[in-house]
């Protein structure tokens, strides 16, 4: 396979799954549902929805060592992690699309080395979010080209309290990409993310009060431009 893609639920109907086929993948770190395009197609993509077939799993409860795995034991070498995440910065406002250059997670971090001692030096691949940027731009879609991700434990939302100290050192704030990209680097794969940005972060506009609803109404809103930049990065990378 040539493109693995990581998302939520909201891709689940997306045009470069059409005629796709379903699987459950066996790893030894568990079971791992997933969409993947036949053989015979000359564009190959294999699609993991991380909130599971049933879209009911939630943050704290998504089994990323069996995701990343899956990846591998299928010889997909390039990952593109698509998440939500709210913006820490007034600049980066909702609706927009960012591919996050670096990240920050002081919260523990799945691994596989859990029984030796081996120190990665984590990272997103340089070459691959430059697909990612340059795609974007020939289909002449927005995006920022650049910005620190701050993942936190969901399931809840953040305080305003931490919002307010995190935002002097990141520019979005999730709950997903840095466990992915960690994960990703332990197995020599090649890891880039897009976020959507589908809110201000708690506490950005003052007087505005976070709803969980609004925010997934506000990702499908995205999901347009998104697709766009999905369909052609899977073309060019086959």
């Amino acid at each position: 396979m040539s493109l693995g893609i990581i998302g939520g639920t909201s891709l689940f109907d997306s045009k470069f799954l059409d005629d796709a086929k379903e699987k459950e993948i066996e790893t030894k770190y568990g079971t791992v549902y997933l969409l993947f395009t036949a053989a015979a197609r000359s564009h190959e993509v294999v699609f993991i929805p991380r909130h599971g077939k049933e879209k009911n799993i939630p943050p704290h409860k998504i089994n990323h060592k069996a995701n990343i795995m899956a990846f591998k034991e299928l010889n997909v070498e390039k990952i593109v992690g698509v998440t939500s995440v709210g913006s820490l910065k007034l600049a980066i406002k909702p609706r927009s699309l960012i591919v996050p250059h670096d990240y920050i997670s002081l919260c523990s971090i799945p691994t596989f080395y859990d029984d030796e001692i081996v120190h990665v030096t984590p990272e997103l691949d340089g070459g691959l979010r430059r697909s990612v940027i340059k795609v974007a731009k020939d289909l002449g879609v927005d995006l920022v080209e650049e910005g620190v991700y701050f993942q936190t434990v969901g399931p809840r939302l953040e305080t305003r309290a931490e919002i307010n100290l995190i935002r002097n050192y990141a520019d979005v704030v999730g709950m997903n990409m840095a466990s992915e990209a960690t994960l990703a680097k332990e197995l020599g794969l090649r890891y880039a993310n897009i976020s959507t940005v589908d809110n201000y972060a708690h506490g950005i506009i003052p007087e505005e009060e976070l709803d969980y609803k609004k925010i997934v109404e506000a990702a499908s809103k995205s999901r347009k431009d998104l697709e766009k930049v999905l369909m052609k990065l899977i073309e060019v990378s086959n």
